[in-house]
């Protein structure tokens, strides 16, 4: 004849704890769902967009400018390659700054 063994209450309290803990987790990301549910894949291409362009416009304005200045007064080193470099680490920074901004805003949401 098989026994049948019963779980120790410890352990049937673990289960439960565990099991309660996946449910909140789960409910806790369904509401998160329905608090973002604005915030769609065009959303997230949006910010692609201005990640893109807070970097692309410095560099083209620095490359216009660097040129400007290479044919108004000529010189030995190439100001058009140090505006290029300028304008990206320019635009790097103010992109981190945007998504810096987007994130801390979406952090304060879920709180």
């Amino acid at each position: 004849m098989v026994e049948i063994r019963r779980t120790s209450n410890s352990r049937r309290r673990k289960m439960a704890d565990r099991f309660t803990e996946q449910v909140a987790k789960k409910e806790a990301l369904r509401m998160k769902g329905i608090r973002h549910k604005d915030e769609t894949v065009w959303f997230g291409l949006g910010m692609f967009g201005i990640v893109g362009w807070s970097v692309a416009i410095p560099t083209l304005v620095g490359v216009a400018l660097g040129l400007w200045i290479d044919r108004t007064w000529p010189s030995a080193y190439s100001w058009a390659l140090m505006f290029l470099i300028i304008g990206v680490v320019l635009g790097c920074i103010n992109a981190a700054y945007w998504v810096k901004k987007v994130r801390s805003k979406i952090i304060e949401d879920d709180e």
